[in-house]
């Protein structure tokens, strides 16, 4: 049974599973229905911060524009355009092992494709969720539904894993931005041209 988070909970991941390595964190959503005409894209990403929240180097951005980590320690499965069907929306790869030393913590985020052009905010989004599973058994360690606390946002932290004494850890933040992936990627340090 996976633990089930609320907004602001943290939680141990390899405290008492040192084997705990390879991780698939999945995002979902889903879209109210509304007459806004265009097509509703959301994208995950990752930002591998170090000790100062910032990244270290724009390549420390894992998004649709830059799938893998040149660490291999983290790698964004591909874009989906719709956000259509149950499950999954996006998917993201994480090797814990493989995660750089000077990398404290990894952000994971959800922002709206063009949300100000189209008109479109986190209002219109539902049963939003992130999940942590172990990729060896499959078994869904961590969920963390994001409810409906959000009206005008368009970019979303959904939750974070981080360093702690040698251990991981998750932590559900849940905390929405507006001004879309621009606005998270200066909260972090990446260069937005």
């Amino acid at each position: 049974m996976p633990v089930n988070l609320t907004k602001g909970q943290k939680v141990d991941l390899t405290k008492g599973k040192p084997s705990l390595n390879k991780l698939m964190v999945g995002l979902g959503w889903d879209v109210n229905r509304y007459d806004g005409g265009g097509d509703f894209d959301l994208d995950a990403a990752a930002f591998m911060l170090g000790a100062d929240g910032k990244v270290l180097s724009d390549a420390d951005f894992v998004f649709y524009g830059n799938l893998k980590h040149a660490s291999e320690a983290v790698e964004h499965m591909g874009d989906n355009l719709t956000g259509e069907g149950d499950g999954d929306d996006e998917q993201i790869m994480v090797d814990l092992s493989k995660v750089p030393a000077n990398v404290e913590k990894i952000a994971f985020t959800v922002t709206i494709y063009e949300a100000e052009q189209r008109r479109q905010n986190f209002g219109q989004v539902s049963n939003s969720f992130i999940r942590i599973v172990d990729e060896v058994n499959n078994e869904e360690l961590i969920r963390y539904d994001l409810g409906e606390d959000f009206s005008i946002e368009t970019a979303v932290v959904v939750g974070e894993l981080y360093r702690h004494n040698g251990e991981w850890k998750f932590n559900a933040i849940g905390s929405g931005f507006q001004g879309g992936l621009a606005a998270l990627c200066r909260n972090y340090g990446v260069n937005v041209g």
